[in-house]
């Protein structure tokens, strides 16, 4: 297992997170706990969670793994989605925030987080609130590290813009969804994150699954399987069968029975090699699917191969960065 800096802080991560999503639904607390502890036991040490996750069941099973083994991890987790009936029961108030941390403390069972996420962006709440607001949370000692996901290029600079102002603790990462199905950060978060020092942390790495290859056709899967039965939002299956998704796909899994790798390693290995990128977020809902996504570590695509997936996943040249590239001064 390899290490990176934690944005511009001086901790470091591994280089692949273990998302904790399905814990307490798609998987069963037992084998939760079993995969935390071999993720650990093989030099793993970021475990990402949100308080929303099967409506914080994930957090306490996370916290229950986790109570003698503190100190060995990061541990992440997120606040804003809604988790109670009240009208302050969402957003980054600092009612919601202050009260969400005590909260996901108490479900984690833990006195302190390492890193402590926004989850979506919030029209309503000025973000000089929310930022006063956790900067307070880090001089107390509750919170280590912060960051944002789901944000904007501008809403993350805006954000940046003001701890540096007000003197407050800034975002040292953001987790947004990037894969070779989804490179929408391109346009200008990911460059974004490489001229501030912001470590990106993919959520979706292998595309809600697609880039495992068990889809093979436009019919739409089976009840059994994922995308055939996610809710609106990201995992919509006619928002992956797409003929652009289907071609990256079969040249992944071309490279993948080129170099006997299976096409989700050979998706995440691009992932870790992507400049900007801090640790891909994989999920694993059985300890088979777990061991097959480690196996993404300690190997390195070819760069022939590299170019290829990067040509077959790149966006259409658009403007203005096809007119800036035109313009770009070279010393």
């Amino acid at each position: 297992m390899q290490y990176k800096r934690l944005g511009n802080s001086g901790a470091l991560v591994s280089e692949l997170a273990l998302g904790t999503m399905t814990f307490g639904k798609g998987t069963s607390e037992e084998e939760s706990i079993r995969m935390m502890h071999q993720f650990l036991d093989e030099g793993g040490n970021f475990i990402d969670t949100a308080d929303t996750y099967v409506g914080g069941r994930s957090e306490e099973i996370v916290g229950k793994a986790l109570k003698d083994r503190r100190s060995e991890v990061v541990l992440a987790t997120k606040v804003r989605m809604k988790v109670g009936e009240t009208p302050n029961d969402v957003g980054y108030s600092r009612k919601r925030v202050m009260d969400g941390v005590e909260q996901s403390l108490r479900r984690l069972q833990t006195d302190y987080i390492d890193l402590y996420q926004l989850h979506v962006w919030d029209h309503l709440t000025p973000i000089e609130e929310t930022l006063r607001t956790l900067d307070d949370l880090i001089r107390s000692g509750k919170v280590r590290y912060i960051g944002c996901s789901n944000f904007l290029a501008w809403q993350l600079m805006k954000s940046l813009s003001v701890s540096e102002r007000k003197q407050y603790a800034p975002f040292i990462t953001i987790q947004s969804q990037y894969s070779l199905l989804h490179r929408e950060l391109d346009r200008e978060v990911l460059s974004l994150c490489n001229e501030e020092g912001i470590g990106l942390l993919p959520w979706a790495p292998l595309g809600g699954g697609f880039l495992t290859g068990k889809y093979s056709s436009f019919q739409k899967p089976n009840e059994n399987w994922r995308l055939a039965t996610a809710g609106p939002g990201e995992y919509v299956w006619e928002n992956k069968a797409l003929k652009r998704n289907f071609v990256i796909l079969e040249k992944v899994k071309e490279i993948a029975n080129d170099i006997g790798k299976t096409p989700a390693q050979v998706s995440l290995n691009w992932l870790l090699e992507t400049k900007g990128v801090t640790a891909p977020i994989f999920g694993a809902r059985t300890l088979e699917q777990y061991e097959e996504n480690m196996g993404a570590i300690g190997w390195s695509l070819s760069e022939e191969h590299k170019n290829q997936l990067e040509e077959v996943s790149a966006l259409p040249s658009e403007y203005p960065n096809r007119f800036i590239e035109k313009f770009r001064r070279q010393l």
